[in-house]
């Protein structure tokens, strides 16, 4: 036997058709509420205006000259027979009706009537006054208004005129259907545009209910939280419309920021402008104070401009490594090029040697242990950080293996323990290596090769002074200004990183960048750091 499987539960309907059904109800009630409330008030105000036309008919009656010569007669019927038949059709009202004090009619809108006692309430009128009431007669319900027909003071007829119920609820009908007739009109038409409204919220939600709106809202939220990398998401008016806390890390932002405009964020002006870009950016490299930033950008388009939406990798940690691979790497390039040299020495003095030149091997190999251990005593005697010495030691045999004068002057100084600790080894060898390296590739190919070097860091300075001199052709003074930023190089695209690292290192260490002509030709950049001062002695002295 089969077991028949259970039918799967209907999908909730989607938020657009939930609010269409809810518009439509309240739409037909509030339509439904004004036809009632319409209806009420066109039949009281129906009834209201039968009662004062039936108050006009009457006293204009009862105030005819003609009306009181007739009530003197013997037969007052031949005479007001026709004048009240002839008034009830121009005046528009169901009967007017003529009588004797006593009640007796005189005319009546059926022939077969006069004579008879009028059925309704007469004394109000017997004792003067004028009154209006609605009353079952003979021609049915009717609103109804009596009035006496004075002469001398003297009551000699009363005159009633009035209008059927059944005449003013004619009067409504019409009246309600008009109002039917527009109500529905407008329920169509608040419907139509309810559709197309709902339609429309349709295509923007993708046919998603409530719930599935709200799950897919917490999944975005924890989602969006998760994510390490930074994601910004920019409106048509390039204002942060969401942002993630890695982001805000990222940038250096507080949680304030949505709602303003990215121009106003006091980023670096490459990075904003990557950010207000109307064009993709792929891949990036853009700086801030403190990190190295990859920056990708994609506009948001759909038959109109909508936003951006922006991705940020920190690549801070990965260019100091890289940055620490570059130097190991020339440290390995130093030490396979000495020896090669090493080698290639080795190999005259051993050739001398046989050549039974003993003298002469022993003076060149004099020579050149003592060229090569006077640079190192140089480095290793002024240079009291170890980083550093080893630093200047692997450029100077990457500088001379490429034809450059690696020269360290002799005010060159730095005093143990001085380096301030805002300026890490690892920001050292970033600011002083992509000096070097630069210098070098500037001088490299100039008569006179030569890089000169001055680092200086004494007790009694305040600073820590690092100078670097080439003798290539410099940097023009138009160039100065811009030469500190991300991408600028004379060596094509892609290059260009190496100074901008530099500026944010020195900036982190709260010290400053400038870039000069050399005094013997070239560039000459200069970066300064303040460090640390003394603690006084209690002598006062430095302690």
């Amino acid at each position: 036997m089969r077991i028949p499987l259970p039918r799967p539960l209907p999908r909730p309907r989607s938020l657009a058709g939930q609010l269409f059904a809810v518009q439509v109800v309240l739409m037909a009630a509030v339509v439904a509420g004004c036809a009632v409330f319409a209806y009420v008030t066109d039949l009281d105000q129906a009834e209201e205006t039968a009662r004062r036309q039936s108050t006009a008919t009457a006293t204009a009656v009862a105030g005819s000259p003609s009306v009181v010569a007739a009530a003197r007669t013997a037969d007052p019927s031949a005479a007001l027979q026709p004048y009240a038949e002839g008034l009830r059709r121009r005046a528009d009202v169901a009967f007017v009706v003529i009588m004797a004090p006593d009640g007796t009619r005189w005319t009546h809108p059926e022939p077969g009537q006069i004579g008879r006692h009028y059925l309704g309430h007469i004394e109000p009128a017997l004792r003067g006054a004028t009154f209006s009431e609605t009353y079952p007669g003979t021609l049915g319900p009717s609103v109804r208004t009596v009035t006496p027909v004075l002469s001398g003071g003297r009551v000699v007829a009363l005159v009633s005129a009035g209008i059927t119920i059944e005449r003013i609820s004619a009067q409504v009908r019409e009246q309600v259907t008009a109002l039917l007739g527009m109500a529905g009109a407008a329920l169509a038409l608040g419907g139509a545009g309810t559709y197309v409204i709902n339609a429309r919220l349709r295509r923007h939600t993708h046919g998603m209910n409530a719930g599935e709106l709200s799950r897919m809202h917490d999944y975005h939220e924890a989602a969006l939280h998760a994510v390490r990398e930074g994601l910004v998401m920019l409106d048509g008016q390039r204002r942060i419309a969401l942002i993630n806390d890695g982001a805000r890390e990222l940038l250096g932002l507080d949680e304030g920021v949505v709602g303003r405009s990215a121009a106003d964020l006091g980023l670096p002006a490459p990075l904003a402008g990557a950010l207000l870009s109307s064009e993709p950016r792929v891949d990036e490299t853009h700086l801030t104070d403190a990190r190295v930033l990859v920056v990708n950008t994609r506009p948001v388009v759909g038959g109109e401009r909508r936003g951006t939406v922006v991705t940020l990798r920190d690549r801070t940690e990965l260019q100091a490594l890289s940055g620490e691979l570059d130097s190991q790497r020339g440290f390995t390039e130093a030490l396979r090029s000495q020896a090669h040299e090493a080698a290639n020495r080795l190999h005259t003095v051993v050739s001398l040697i046989e050549l039974g030149r003993v003298d002469e091997a022993v003076d060149f190999a004099t020579a050149e242990l003592e060229l090569a251990q006077a640079l190192t005593d140089r480095v290793v005697e002024a240079v009291g950080e170890p980083v550093l010495a080893a630093l200047l030691l692997g450029k100077a045999a990457q500088a001379n293996e490429r034809g450059v004068e690696l020269v360290l002057t002799e005010d060159s100084r730095i005093d143990d323990g001085l380096l301030p600790p805002g300026l890490p080894a690892r920001d050292l060898v970033t600011v002083l290596g992509n000096l070097v390296d630069n210098a070098v590739e500037a001088a490299g190919g100039s008569p006179q090769a030569r890089v000169t070097v001055t680092v200086a860091a004494r007790a009694g300075d305040g600073e820590l002074l690092l100078r670097v001199d080439d003798s290539g052709p410099g940097v023009r003074p138009a160039d100065r200004a811009a030469v500190l930023g991300r991408g600028w190089s004379t060596r094509g695209p892609g290059r260009g990183l190496g100074l901008a690292l530099v500026r944010q290192a020195v900036t982190r260490a709260s010290g400053t960048l400038a870039v000069d002509g050399a005094p013997g030709g070239g560039a000459r950049f200069t970066v300064r750091v303040p460090l640390p001062r003394p603690a006084a002695g209690r002598d006062g002295g430095a302690a």
